[in-house]
C-alpha cells in the first residue's frame, strides 16, 4: 500500500480514484451479451454459460432434487449459522416497517401514502471465486418481509453445472424457490428481458463485478429498475495510535480478499500505527489462502497520514466508502461527522465482517463513491410508495381558488376547469 502524508485537498480527488476497467470496453462486451440474451433467450444463456463459466447446461432452473441434495452437503453447523444470521437480518429489516398515517394538510384535504411491495424482484448472487451465500439472506429476507410475490434468484454454476450447496440452503431458509444457473451480465439480461425459462422482473438487486454493475446500469436505462450501482468491494479504515494494528490489518485484508479490483484505504494520524499495520499486513497476508488476490488488491490501495480528525473525516466523506470502520479512541464523536458512507462500523470490536454476515444490517451497499447519493439495500428498496388524497366540500373551498389561479397562469385551462366545475358544485 502506498503511503501519502498530508496531501493537499486539491489532490484528493485524483488520489482517491478507484481501480476501473476501460468503460468503453466494458460497455462493448456487456452490450453484446445483453443483445444476445434479448434476441435468443435460453439458447444464448446456455452458450454464454459455456463460454464464461465453462458450464454446459441442459436445464437452467435448479431442480427440487438439487436443493435436497444441497441440504445433505451442508454441515449442520453452517445451517445453524445461516439460521442465526437470517433471524438477525429479519429482526433488523422488520423494524424498518413504516407507520404511514394520514395527514390533514388543510381543512377538508387529507393525503396519505401506502407502501406496496414490488411484485417481481430479481436477486443476483455472485459465485466465482467466493460464492456469497450470505448475500442470499441479505437480499431475500427483506423481499419476503416486504411481500414481493415473485422472487427470482440467479447465480453462476461451477464447471459441472452445480450451484454452491450453501447458496441453495440459504435460499430455502430465506424462502426462495425460483433459482437459475446463470451468472454475470447474462444473468442481469435474463432478469431484465425475460427468457423462455427465466422470468422478467421489475427490479434487480445484488452486487457483482464491474461487468455485472455495467449490465445493471445499462438495463436500468430502459427496461428495469435496479437497487444501486454495486461493484467491487471497498473499505476505508480510520485508526489512531490507540487502535490495535492487528485488527486494522485484518479489516483491510477482509475486503482485499474479495477480488483483485477491490480497494482498501487506511486513514490515520499516527505514523507509528502505519509501521505496525504494514508489518501485520505482511504477516497476516502470508497466512491467507486467497493471498494472491488480496496482494493484487493491496497494490491498488492506499494509506493516508493526516494531522487532524477534521481532515480524516473530510477525506472519508470525499471517498464515500462502501464500508467505513472507525477504530479511533473517539469513534462515537467521529461517527457524528459521517456524511457519505454505505455502512459504518464503530469501535475496536465491530469488524466489517459482522455486517457481512450476522449483525443484521444489510451488506449490499453502494460502491465507487455512489454512497453520496444511494443507500444500501433496506426494506424500503422492495416497496413503492403510492400516494392517495381525498377532498371534501371544505377542501374544495380551501384550495380551489389556488388551483384555479396557478393553472390559469400556466395556461392549462383544462386543469383550471376541472377545479372550477367542482367549486361551482359545492
Amino acid at each position: 500500500m502506498k503511503v501519502y502524508r498530508n496531501p493537499p485537498q486539491s489532490e484528493w480527488a485524483n488520489l482517491l480514484q478507484r481501480p476501473v476497467k476501460d468503460a468503453s470496453t466494458l460497455r462493448g462486451v456487456v452490450g453484446d451479451v445483453l443483445q444476445q440474451v434479448k434476441e435468443r433467450g435460453d439458447e444464448a444463456l446456455k452458450e454464454l454459460e459455456a463460454k464464461f463459466d465453462k458450464a454446459h447446461l441442459t436445464e437452467l432452473a435448479v431442480s427440487e432434487q438439487e436443493i435436497e441434495e444441497a441440504e445433505s452437503l451442508v454441515s449442520d453447523d453452517l445451517k445453524k449459522a445461516l439460521k442465526v444470521a437470517h433471524a438477525n437480518i429479519h429482526t433488523f429489516h422488520a423494524s424498518q416497517r413504516l407507520n404511514l398515517t394520514p395527514c390533514q394538510v388543510t381543512l377538508g384535504v387529507t393525503c396519505w401514502q401506502k407502501a406496496v411491495p414490488i411484485e417481481k424482484v430479481g436477486l443476483y448472487i455472485p459465485g466465482g471465486t467466493a460464492p456469497l451465500f450470505s448475500t442470499v439472506l441479505m437480499l431475500a429476507t427483506p423481499a419476503k418481509i416486504a411481500g414481493c410475490q415473485q422472487i427470482v434468484l440467479c447465480t453462476p454454476p461451477n464447471s459441472e453445472g452445480k450451484v454452491n450447496p450453501a447458496i441453495l440452503v440459504a435460499a430455502r431458509i430465506a424462502g426462495v424457490s425460483h433459482i437459475y444457473k446463470v451468472g454475470g451480465a447474462q444473468a442481469i439480461a435474463a432478469m431484465a428481458y425475460g427468457t423462455q425459462t427465466v422470468p422478467k422482473v421489475h427490479k434487480i438487486f445484488g452486487p457483482g463485478n464491474q461487468y455485472v454493475m455495467c449490465a445493471k446500469q445499462m438495463v436500468s436505462l430502459h427496461d428495469v429498475a435496479i437497487d444501486m450501482p454495486a461493484g467491487p468491494s471497498e473499505v476505508l479504515v480510520m485508526a489512531d495510535a490507540d487502535s490495535n494494528p492487528s485488527f486494522v490489518a485484518a479489516d483491510l485484508l477482509s475486503q482485499a480478499e474479495h477480488g483483485i479490483d477491490s480497494q482498501v484505504v487506511l486513514v490515520t494520524n499516527s505514523e507509528s500505527l502505519v509501521t505496525s499495520v504494514q508489518a501485520e499486513l505482511d504477516r497476516q497476508l502470508a497466512a491467507l489462502p486467497r493471498n494472491e488476490i488480496a496482494a493484487q488488491a493491496l497494490a491498488n490501495s492506499k494509506i493516508f497520514v493526516l494531522t487532524t480528525d477534521d481532515d480524516m473525516m473530510a477525506l472519508s466523506n470525499a471517498y464515500a466508502p462502501e464500508h467505513l470502520i472507525i477504530e479511533t479512541k473517539n469513534y462515537m464523536e467521529l461517527a457524528e461527522k459521517v456524511v457519505n458512507a454505505g455502512s459504518v462500523f464503530l469501535g475496536p470490536l465491530t469488524p466489517e465482517s459482522a455486517g457481512d454476515y450476522a449483525s443484521g444490517t444489510n451488506h449490499t451497499l453502494p460502491t465507487n463513491g455512489y454512497a453520496v447519493a444511494y443507500s444500501g439495500v433496506n426494506l424500503d428498496a422492495y416497496c413503492r410508495k403510492i400516494t392517495f388524497q381525498h377532498i371534501t366540500d371544505d377542501g374544495i373551498r380551501a384550495i380551489g381558488p389556488t388551483v384555479e389561479l396557478m393553472a390559469a397562469n400556466e395556461q392549462l385551462d383544462a386543469h383550471k376547469n376541472a377545479m372550477t366545475l367542482r367549486l361551482q358544485s359545492v
